[in-house]
C-alpha cells in the first residue's frame, strides 16, 4: 500500500484524536516499519489493518466507521494535492463516472505500483449511477466516504446505498442518486 495513504491516515488520526493517540496506536501495533512512513514508500497492507484496528480499540469506534471517516478525510487531502484532477469535472456524477478512465489513470502515473480498486459502471443517468466496487482489500467504506465527499465538493447531496455482493466486502454494489440539484 502506498505510503501516502499511511501518512494521510496518521494525519487524520492526529487531527481528530490527537498526537498522543497516533503514538499509542503505533507503539501498540508493533509495526515492521516502526510507523515511519514516507509518502512515496510502499508498505504492507497489514500495517494499515493493525493501525485501524488499534485506533478502533483506542477510541471505541467500529473499524468500518473509521475507514468511512478516513474516506471523507482523504478526498479533501487528495483534492488539495491534485486539484487539477477534480477541477476538470463539472459534476459529482461526472467525476464518479470517470474513476476508471481518468482518475485511476492519473493515480497510476503518479504511483505505478498502486493497487487500486475497480469500479464497473452498471448504469448512469443524468441524476444517478450504479457501479460495482471490487478490491481484494474490501475497503468499500473508504470508497463510500470518498463518494460522499465528492458530492459535498460540488455542493451537492446524494442518497448513497450499497449492497455487499461478497460478504467480505471485496465486491459491493453502490447505487447513488443525486438529490435536488
Amino acid at each position: 500500500m502506498k505510503g501516502i495513504v499511511f501518512t494521510e491516515f496518521l494525519e487524520m488520526v492526529e487531527s481528530k484524536f490527537g498526537l498522543e493517540t497516533v503514538d499509542t496506536i503505533i507503539e501498540k501495533a508493533n509495526l515492521p516499519s516502526e510507523g515511519i512512513y514516507t509518502s512515496v514508500g510502499t508498505y504492507d497492507f497489514n500495517e494499515m489493518v493493525s493501525l485501524i484496528t488499534g485506533l478502533s480499540q483506542e477510541v471505541d469506534i467500529p473499524v468500518g466507521d473509521l475507514i468511512y471517516t478516513f474516506g471523507l478525510y482523504l478526498f479533501s487531502s487528495l483534492g488539495k494535492a491534485h486539484p487539477e484532477v477534480i477541477q476538470s469535472y463539472k459534476s459529482p456524477l461526472g467525476l464518479l463516472y470517470s474513476i476508471e478512465d481518468h482518475i485511476h489513470v492519473h493515480v497510476k502515473k503518479l504511483y505505478p505500483d498502486a493497487e487500486l480498486p475497480t469500479f464497473k459502471i452498471l448504469e448512469k443517468t443524468e441524476t444517478s449511477i450504479s457501479m460495482i466496487y471490487s478490491s481484494s482489500r474490501g475497503l468499500y467504506r473508504l470508497a463510500h466516504g470518498l463518494i460522499e465527499k465528492t458530492f459535498e465538493h460540488f455542493n451537492g447531496k446524494a442518497d448513497i446505498t450499497y449492497q455487499l455482493l461478497k460478504e467480505d466486502g471485496t465486491e459491493v454494489k453502490f447505487d447513488i442518486v443525486q438529490n435536488g440539484q
